[in-house]
Order: C-alpha cells, then structure tokens, then sequence
C-alpha cells in the first residue's frame, strides 16, 4: 500500500529539488551504476552504494516493496579487467566472478540490500549492438575503421545539458590527441575493434567489444523500459558517462525521455584529503572490516553527512560512531523488530534523503528513550536488521558501581581540593575503553568500541 509521503529529490538535470512523481506508482524503477570488476572496492566505491540503498529503502517505505525496481550493473568487460588478467594469468570469468561476489560480501557487510537486478554487461552484448545499429541508421552514429561511434554533432541541442557543458566550449578546450576515425573530437566509442587475445564479440563492424557508455544504456532500456524514474551514480560518473548515456538513450529512442531524475554524490576524502595511493590514504572496504571497523560503522559514518556534500572518512568519526551505535542497540533491542517508522522521521528522509536529519531525530529517541522510534528509525536507515550485531553486544558489567565509585571520590575531592583520586579513576576507566562523562547533573560511563571489562577489575 502506497503512503501518502511526499519525496522530495535534487535533480541534477534541473538544478533544483523537486517533488517526485513516479511515471507509474505501480513500478517506480531506479538505476545505478554499479562497479568495474576487476579489484576490491575502495571506500569511495561504497558511499554510492549506501546512498541509493537508503533510497531504495525509502521508494519501498513508500510505494510498497512490490513495486519497486532497483537496477545496479556490473561492468565486466573492460580494459582493466583485461590487463589484471593478462598480469595474473588467470581466466577473465574467474577474476569477474570472485570480484562480483567480494563486492556483494562487502556491501552486504555495510548492510546494503541486494538490487532486484544486477546485470553484468556481458549478457547484454546483443542489446548494445541492436542499439548502435539503430543509432547507425537514424544518422546518430558511423562506423569507422573497426569502430562504431557517436557523432556528438548529430545531438549539439541536446548534449551537455546535464553537465552543464557546450558542444563547442568542449571542443575548443580538448587538448587530447584526436583519433583520426573520428569526424569530431567529441565523437565518442560504442563499439572497438578486439585483438585475438581479448574479449570479443562478431558484430557488423567486425569482431569487437563494446564502448563502456553504451552498456548502461542498453541495459536500463531492457530492464526498466525507454523511461524510468531515477538514475543515480557518483557525480564523478556526470561527465562523460551519464552525458553520453543520455545521448545515445534519446536519440536510439527518438525522444528526450531516459531518466526523469538525475541523482549524484559528493565524493569521499579520508582525513580531510583526496582519497589516492599517492597519500597512502587509500584503502578498501575489506581493509576497514578487516581492521575490525564494524560495517555499520562505516554505514553511520556514510551517513552523517549529506549525500550531495563532500564526505570526510576519520578515525574520529568511526570511533564516535561505534559508540553512539552500541548504546543505542542497547536501547534498540527492547523493541521489536519490523516497526512502522515514525511519519516525522519519515518526512525528514524524504526530503531529499536526508540522512543527517534522521540520525539528529536518533539521537533525540535515545535520549527520550523512545526505543520503538529508536529501532524503526535504524531499521531505515539499514543500520540495524532483526538482532543487534555481536560486536555491540556491552558485557554484563553493573556500570553504575563504577559511577557511583567516581561520584563518590569527586564528592571527597571537592572538600579536599585533592582530586588525584578522581584523576586516577578517570584514567583507568578511559583505559578500560570507557567514555567518562561528567556534569552537573552527576557521572555517565558509556562503553566505547574498545571496552574491555576485564580492566575495570580492583577499582571498585
């Protein structure tokens, strides 16, 4: 059953936030593309991921589960993916397949639910070549030399409009060295010629593989029709990607219709700078879980900050939230599960996934300890499934012994002046991986992700 909540939505294509009307209420369809499978996927690879997974959550909140398709692809055909295979000796279908589930293993980790589609660009060769084929033949397209190419000049009113690009600014500030094939600079690959030691497929412009723009194209248009809801990505993706995804979708459809919003990103810094090797900032979903970061860690931390603002990934940030999270499970798991979210929460989602937003609401539940709003609202969010994850479990420790012993010596210290009593708890609680909050109001001990009650022993 639908819900009368109102989504609200930043389209990139218009600039601005609009209400979201879904072409049928029946079947709101969302793409995304997904990853290149041929290594880990890094950090930045996964905030995409979580971004349009809450989305997902939201559109199945809201027009009901059954009448929501999500389309994220795999891209398998590609030159990295030739080259890790030609350095390591191994078969190009082993190296996809263990990729494809590392990245499904990974982003389950995070909590992302799987797509309802996840096509791999592989199985949708003869749909790209009927595509190419029909922009041939409508004057869109040319072969040339083996190749099969966009003509950019064919579309000049309509490309570059979701960039924000003109065909002429782009030529004039093209500084790469043109193909001679091609009629224009801006010209762009769907089909190219395979050698024999790489993949390839028979096609009309001879034995070949495909461009990486046009595997979307075809692969949204058999798996959610001409025109569909919502196509999201990384705002890395907006230009050329999604530029020429549009080009060639409207002119192989005759129409403008393709994707009715357009939803992009920010990128992901760690530390405060631009994720690279280079830095050795660098690192991979695995590498996180594997130091022991739990996934819904790295989902809070995701979601902290808003999707269309740039994100900054800090050892601060995952310690804080890995805090934040084991007291409100605690909380959480007196309710429960599979609640209805709170309409407030709800509203605050939907306008324009705002995240942040939600957590702010949390963090008011836990204090009111409002526990079935509380789960609800982690549940959306995907930060919390039907049992609260091992990790946060908190030992069965009275902390409030441990407050009461502090309470008292800050009491004494205040008479004395001498607080090296009240320094010394302090110290050794924080040792123990506890949090030492102190007001007026009196002592709280909150466990941190390190808290190890066997250290709290003889302090009592």
């Amino acid at each position: 059953m639908m819900s009368d909540t109102v989504i609200k939505l930043h389209n990139t294509k218009t600039r601005r936030k609009e209400v979201f009307a879904p072409i049928d209420p029946d079947n709101v369809r969302m793409y995304v593309c997904g990853p290149t499978v041929y290594d880990r996927a890094h950090l930045g690879n996964a905030r995409p991921v979580v971004v349009f997974d809450v989305l997902n959550r939201l559109l199945r909140e809201t027009y009901g589960a059954d009448h929501v398709t999500y389309a994220r692809n795999f891209t398998d055909v590609d030159d990295k993916i030739n080259k890790r295979a030609a350095d390591s000796g191994r078969d190009i279908s082993v190296i996809t397949d263990e990729t494809i589930q590392w990245f499904l293993d990974d982003m389950g980790s995070l909590g992302a639910l799987e797509p309802d589609h996840m096509p791999r660009a592989t199985q949708y060769i003869d749909q790209m070549i009927a595509m190419i084929e029909k922009l041939i033949v409508k004057g869109h397209a040319y072969a040339a030399e083996g190749h099969a190419l966009f003509a950019v000049d064919s579309w000049k009113e309509g490309y570059g409009k979701l960039s924000g690009r003109s065909v002429d600014d782009m030529i004039a500030g093209a500084r790469v060295e043109v193909a001679p094939y091609k009629r224009n600079p801006m010209d762009f690959v769907l089909w190219k010629p395979s050698t024999d030691d790489q993949p390839g497929w028979d096609s009309p412009w001879g034995r070949g593989r495909p461009g990486w723009h046009i595997e979307c194209s075809a692969m949204a248009d058999e798996l959610l029709g001409k025109s569909f809801d919502i196509h999201g990505g990384g705002n890395d993706l907006m230009f050329p990607h999604h530029e020429n995804e549009i080009a060639q979708s409207c002119c192989a459809n005759g129409d403008d219709s393709f994707a009715k919003v357009w939803l992009h990103n920010e990128m992901l810094q760690v530390e405060g700078k631009k994720m690279s090797k280079s830095l050795g900032n660098f690192f991979t979903v695995r590498d996180l879980l594997e130091q022991g970061v739990p996934g819904e860690v790295i989902r809070f931390v995701f979601l902290s900050t808003h999707y269309r603002k740039p994100m900054d990934w800090t050892d601060k940030k995952a310690k804080e939230a890995q805090s934040i999270l084991r007291k409100w499970y605690a909380q959480a798991e007196q309710a429960l599960p599979g609640g209805t979210p709170d309409n407030y929460v709800l509203r605050t989602l939907a306008d324009d996934i705002n995240t942040h937003g939600v957590l702010a609401e949390c963090h008011q539940y836990s204090h009111a300890d409002d526990v079935v709003a509380l789960r609800s609202s982690l549940e959306l969010l995907g930060l919390m499934g039907d049992e609260v994850p091992s990790w946060a479990s908190v030992p069965d420790v009275d902390l409030t012994l441990y407050e009461g012993r502090l309470t008292e010596a800050r009491s004494i210290a205040m008479v004395t002046k001498d607080f090296s009593q009240v320094d010394s708890l302090k110290a050794a609680y924080i040792a123990a991986g506890l949090e030492v909050r102190m007001s007026k109001a009196g002592v709280e001990l909150v466990p941190g992700p390190d808290f190890d009650a066997a250290k709290l022993e003889g302090l009592l």
